[in-house]
């Protein structure tokens, strides 16, 4: 690019943008002045009623703000991408030059055929801007209505080139949940005088914060994951755009500056390439001499990383693109004092806007760079396969199509090719068939997001990591799979057509003596509570049997549900449990007798009369947001029983006896008084069952609820030699003490009730914490435990490891007439570990058969 025109873009990021006071009288405050603006295109304030910053916008002003903008302006289109899960829209803007917008989806296809070779060109970047993922991270959102207003507004040549030379898609919120909870909480705290106190009520939200979306969850973690579907939405759209930068706009602590990447440069994932550092690198100066301009304070190159390929920052560094993150210190209000003085909700907006006009700047400077990247990613990809000595994975699942779907959709949700097999393959001893199994190529565009999701790396250069040190979504579903070298390639009889596993469908017999489907699937809980719901009294088997059915014999492993004729249905009960059955895709088969021709016959004692469970979770301050939402979110969502949420500080005042289930998730339970504390133990002796988390079963274990001992914080402090350590060594040991989610295996009891349903005893476990129990003395009380080498993938220290080697991490015994369950790990993280959270269920629907002693 001529050296004129980089000189005209840098003054066009830096011009101006002074609203640092804690009000300002108009929208322009914020914007460059030596720019004129159309005057038939609405500015923020007008649509609001008051300037940007003056009150925090909720998501429909917002979103009300966008579609006044589209209509005004020539220069930008508006679609809804879909919808939150409180059912707010999920809007893209694409901001363009008039004869752009004409042919725009021209443009995109040539942009994607570029990115294979088959078109060449000069075509315009793509640049996607999107804002507060977190919701308690408004700046971003609020700064989105003024950067769009400049983008359909602004006047001159400078402006001209910008849209002539880009195509700029914004995300105004990524969180419009989480959003509108927290415009709501800082709005309603705001006074005539504003108040920077941090002890403001105003600063501390109650709990959930705004951080997280309908279910608590961290959607800047969901990328990859793809649990809601605000990220489904998302993606969609970036792979139907693939842009060459996409930005990240999130708020830190109020007493930081200003961060923007690159960050900690030994941190970078090992599979994006040094390209991506540099040219953030050559982006970020662009960011500097603005907030230089500005004089803002700011750092880089520290703090944060670009590891997890799930976050808005780095999953597009997966692809190509280059992600940037942007960390802004937050006001949590309109005005808050700091260590640097008064932070006002208007600067943080200010530095936002800043940093949202340098990227274009940047971009534009580095537009050949950008387009050479991201057009040579592909081949570069492709390149590494081939000299990878792995040519993909083989991946099959006999007994859960539910769950086997499930992590498919993913990765096809992520552009990975899949294929099936022709016939069946013999490999280390497994059989591997076409009906329940599928291979996944390296040898494709996104040879580095899949070995990232295949990865059990346990080394790494950096050990310190901000969040989880692996991701292997196959061990996250307890999906068996095997690596195949590249010499075995050619022996795959692979084909296009993928196994059936939308599930099978059922035609009962109405004169069926009974009704029987397996426990092995996931969906077999969502269609017991269904059944359950309705009135349908049904049984289930603590025992394997055979039944004789209108289609021959058939075997069914422990936890299978029987619904006998016998017992008082309601009206048109079969059809309402067809309809259901087919509705999971679960096979319900018509049992012609109840005599087994092998095992308990179907009257038999070990057939357990089930009712619905009635559920409290316990919620509130001192619990974790994040843990308690993954368990409402599994048994809402995926199972579909009605959740009951107390919060901690409610508990004396609710009458126990109406639940026959309390979930406690990872917290801080001390705040329970003991008078409660015994009300929760009477309770349990006399039928209820208490399942706790983490935390939570230390805390059970320590009131004489919970029989488990933990290792005690000195005993985890002692496994770690400090002698001759330095000063500087402290983050380093800091990094060795901490676990921050890495894959533990573990061996279960499949005997055990808790484990009904599952196939295999070798369980991949979530472990995000350095609690540790040890194995009960007494026998029958272990569920799981930790083998004696349990890190698969991750990182955890060698003190770590010897010390968690063996260690129990799931028990459960018989208190009184009642039940209590305790585990150390995350049953349910992030909603997608599959493989284990049907633990939850057993313990709701199973719970009957846990018949030993704590």
């Amino acid at each position: 690019m001529k050296r004129w025109l980089q000189m005209v873009l840098m003054a066009l990021a830096l011009s101006g943008a002074t609203a640092t006071m804690a009000q300002v009288k108009t929208d322009l405050a914020y914007l460059p002045k030596a720019v004129s603006y159309d005057p038939a295109v609405p500015l923020p304030e007008s649509v609001l009623g008051y300037p940007v910053g003056t009150w925090h916008v909720r998501h429909d002003q917002l979103v009300n703000y966008m579609y006044a903008l589209a209509e005004s302006s020539e220069r930008v289109s508006i679609e809804e991408m879909g919808r939150s899960h409180e059912q707010r829209p999920l809007v893209l803007l694409t901001f363009s030059a008039a004869k752009n917008q004409a042919k725009m989806e021209s443009i995109r296809q040539q942009h994607l055929q570029s990115l294979d070779g088959k078109a060449d060109g000069d075509l315009p970047l793509v640049l996607w801007m999107g804002y507060s993922v977190h919701g308690d991270e408004p700046s971003g959102a609020n700064a989105a209505m003024l950067i769009a207003y400049y983008l359909a507004a602004a006047q001159g040549p400078q402006i001209d080139t910008l849209l002539e030379e880009a195509v700029i898609l914004m995300e105004p919120a990524l969180n419009p949940d989480g959003l509108s909870r927290f415009a709501q909480w800082a709005n309603m705290h705001k006074g005539k005088n504003l108040v920077a106190d941090p002890n403001h009520r105003e600063h501390w939200q109650h709990w959930p914060s705004g951080r997280t979306n309908h279910y608590w969850f961290d959607l800047n973690r969901d990328w990859l994951l793809l649990t809601h579907p605000e990220s489904r939405a998302r993606l969609s759209h970036f792979h139907k755009w693939r842009p060459h930068v996409v930005t990240d706009f999130h708020e830190m602590g109020t007493n930081s500056t200003y961060f923007f990447q690159p960050g900690v440069p030994s941190r970078k994932n090992p599979w994006t390439p040094d390209n991506n550092v540099s040219l953030t690198e050559a982006m970020g100066e662009h960011h500097a001499r603005a907030l230089d301009e500005s004089g803002q304070l700011y750092f880089t190159q520290e703090a944060f990383d670009d590891f997890y390929y799930g976050k808005g920052s780095t999953y597009p560094d997966a692809h190509g693109s280059v992600g940037i993150l942007f960390e802004q210190a937050s006001s949590r209000g309109h005005l808050q004092s700091s260590e640097h003085g008064e932070l006002s909700f208007v600067q943080t907006i200010q530095n936002q806007v800043t940093t949202s006009l340098s990227t274009f700047s940047g971009a534009l400077a580095n537009k050949a760079s950008l387009s050479a990247h991201l057009r040579g990613f592909a081949g570069e990809s492709l390149e590494l396969a081939k000299k990878d000595e792995l040519s993909g994975y083989l991946l099959s699942e006999k007994h859960d199509k539910s769950r086997f779907r499930a992590l498919l959709e993913i990765l096809k949700q992520h552009q990975i090719r899949i294929n099936g097999l022709e016939k069946s393959v013999e490999r280390n001893g497994r059989r591997f068939a076409p009906e329940d199994s599928v291979f996944v190529s390296l040898n494709q565009p996104q040879y580095r997001l899949i070995k990232s999701i295949f990865s059990t790396r346990k080394n790494f250069a950096d050990n310190t990591f901000y969040d989880v040190s692996n991701w292997n979504l196959p061990l996250a579903f307890n999906i068996d799979y095997e690596e195949i070298e590249r010499g075995f390639w050619r022996k795959l009889p692979l084909g296009d057509t993928l196994p059936n596993l939308n599930g099978a469908r059922s035609e009962l017999q109405q004169d069926a003596y009974a009704y029987a489907f397996s426990w092995q699937d996931s969906a077999s809980p969502a269609l017991l509570q269904d059944l359950l719901e309705q009135g349908i009294q049904a049984k289930i088997s603590s025992t394997a049997f055979t039944a004789t059915t209108d289609q021959g014999k058939v075997s069914f492993e422990p936890g299978a549900v029987i619904v006998p004729s016998a017992l008082k249905q309601p009206e048109q009960w079969r059809r309402l449990l067809q309809n259901s059955a087919n509705e999971q895709g679960i096979k319900v088969w018509s049992v012609t007798t109840g005599l087994t021709p092998q095992g308990n016959d179907l009257g038999s004692r070990s057939m357990a009369t089930l009712s619905a469970p009635k559920v409290m979770l316990v919620g509130g301050a001192g619990t974790s947001q994040y843990e308690a939402g993954e368990i409402w979110h599994y048994l809402d969502q995926r199972v579909g029983l009605p959740l009951t949420i107390v919060d901690m500080d409610r508990l004396q005042g609710v009458s126990l006896a109406n639940y026959t289930h309390i979930i406690m998730a990872d917290g801080n339970f001390s705040a329970i008084a003991q008078e409660q504390t015994d009300a929760i133990q009477e309770w349990v002796k006399q039928g209820g069952v208490l399942i706790t988390q983490k935390r939570a079963a230390k805390w059970a274990s320590e009131q004489d609820i919970l029989n488990a001992t933990f290792v005690s914080d000195k005993e985890l402090d002692n496994a770690f030699d400090t002698s001759g350590l330095s000063y500087g060594d402290q983050d380093r040991l800091a990094a060795k003490k901490r676990i921050s989610g890495t894959v533990f295996n573990a061996d279960l009891d499949l005997s055990h009730p808790l484990a009904f349903g599952f196939t295999r005893s070798q369980i991949s476990f979530l472990r995000n914490s350095t609690l540790a129990m040890h194995v009960p003395a007494k026998p029958f009380l272990t569920v799981s435990r930790y083998t004696q080498t349990p890190l698969q993938a991750g990182y955890v220290s060698e003190e770590f490891q010897q010390l968690l080697a063996g260690k129990a991490n799931l028990v459960a015994h018989r208190l009184g007439q009642g039940k209590v369950i305790g585990v150390t790990d995350n049953l349910s993280f992030r909603g997608y570990w599959y493989g284990t959270h049907r633990i939850l269920s057993n313990a709701l629907y199973l719970s009957d058969f846990i018949d030993v002693e704590g």
